[in-house]
């Protein structure tokens, strides 16, 4: 008995003892592989319901991407600035971050992602020098939103030549080489937008069109398929005016010529009627843009719908339409959703909004200049998506989880 009670007490003492030491301390490489852990379940939080939109699913992440230490990536946008191409940026930013990380890249290894891009969204010169200064660089791959659909075919034969692979975003081009087109399904999107607005316009009446410009192929998409869309299911909507903002200049020489003809006359203007001297005449460039709308809506005086196609055009039809006292008349849907457009679409003067993602377009763009680096084959079109947002469901958790500005 006493020798079972000894063996007892020694085994008591023993686990005693191994309960109370420390399990060994994690090595160094073990504790980094947890940081980045940690470190990325609570970044997906802020940023994964944007990466979820996008299709196929291979383009929300960095699984793969065995690029070499030092690679640069080059992506050239539309402009810098606005809210809009800010997220694009962050939506890069954070694709270059997720790429190191995976590889475990720091200092000099890492993989370099650039964004550069014009100062204004319709500067083709521009941006075409960008892409010859990138060019020269020879980065494993460039990704780039093309303002003018037709600007860059010898820089993009340049880029063929010398094997650099070229994806677009955003904006495409109709260029045979191109590796990816990353984008917003514009033709749907239109189409969405066209069938509320008509729904908000009781399916009858008249719509001025306010396109951002004339010649980049996102522009051009939407306009068609809003017109076409109406055309098709709506016989009882006309659209009686379409303004593309980068024809400034045309529009202007046009209302010069009506005011110096006197068969037209501002609201405001305290000209004499008839026709001016030379002396009193109006010059094209003393018009304005503000002017210029309020021509359209003085010609137009019986739209009761209005579609714009981007945040700036939203801007310029919202503010028109509340001069001229027509905004509780007209129902507006838009495209994007800058401080501003949000603004409005709680106070009423917007009726509902098509919201892109660009911070998953930015994402997506490097993950398919990598790709294409790396020779691992791309999808034609990678579609980031889009939200419907109206004042209804603003609040809601699907919508906050996509907006860039609340």
């Amino acid at each position: 008995m006493k020798r079972n009670r000894i063996i007892a007490m020694l085994l008591g003492t023993a686990l005693l003892v191994c309960g109370c030491q420390q399990a060994p301390e994690a090595t160094d490489e073990e504790k980094k592989i947890e940081a980045q852990k940690g470190t990325t379940k609570t970044e997906e939080k802020s940023y994964q319901g944007k990466l979820d939109l996008i299709s196929p699913a291979a383009y929300n992440n960095v699984d793969g991407l065995k690029l070499d230490k030092g690679d640069y990536i080059s992506i050239i946008g539309k402009a810098n600035g606005t809210q809009y191409w800010e997220e694009v940026k962050k939506g890069v930013a954070q694709a270059a971050e997720d790429i190191n990380t995976a590889l475990g890249y720091t200092g000099k290894d890492k993989v370099k992602v650039t964004y550069n891009a014009p100062d204004n969204a319709d500067n083709v010169d521009d941006q075409v020098n960008l892409l010859d200064e990138e060019l020269d660089r020879y980065p494993a791959a460039i990704g780039i939103s093309i303002v003018d659909l037709q600007a860059c075919q010898v820089q993009f034969d340049l880029a063929t030549d010398s094997e650099i692979p070229v994806v677009t975003f955003d904006s495409g081009s109709d260029y045979q080489g191109v590796a990816a087109d990353v984008s917003t399904d514009n033709e749907a999107a239109g189409k969405e937008a066209a069938e509320k607005l008509a729904e908000a316009m009781g399916d009858t009446g008249e719509i001025a069109l306010f396109i951002q410009d004339s010649k980049s192929q996102a522009a051009l998409a939407r306009e068609k398929a809003v017109t076409d869309e109406l055309t098709a299911k709506h016989p009882n909507i006309s659209v009686v005016n379409v303004y593309h903002m980068d024809e400034l200049t045309t529009m202007q020489k046009t209302i010069a010529d009506e005011i110096n003809a006197g068969t037209y006359r501002p609201a405001d203007s305290e000209l004499p009627d008839g026709v001016l001297t030379e002396e009193n005449a109006v010059t094209a460039d003393s018009i304005t843009e503000d002017q210029v709308v309020d021509y359209i809506l003085a010609k137009h005086p019986n739209i009761t719908g209005c579609f714009a196609a981007n945040g700036d055009a939203v801007k310029l039809a919202v503010d028109g339409l509340e001069r001229n006292k027509m905004e509780k008349k007209v129902k507006v849907v838009g495209f994007d959703a800058n401080a501003d457009e949000i603004k409005d679409l709680q106070d009423g003067k917007v009726d509902g909004l098509i919201v892109q993602n660009p911070f998953g377009m930015g994402y997506a763009t490097v993950i398919a200049a990598a790709r294409a680096s790396l020779d691992m084959g791309n999808e034609a079109v990678v579609n980031t998506g889009y939200t419907w947002v109206t004042k209804e469901n603003l609040k809601t958790e699907e919508v906050q989880k996509i907006l860039y500005a609340k």
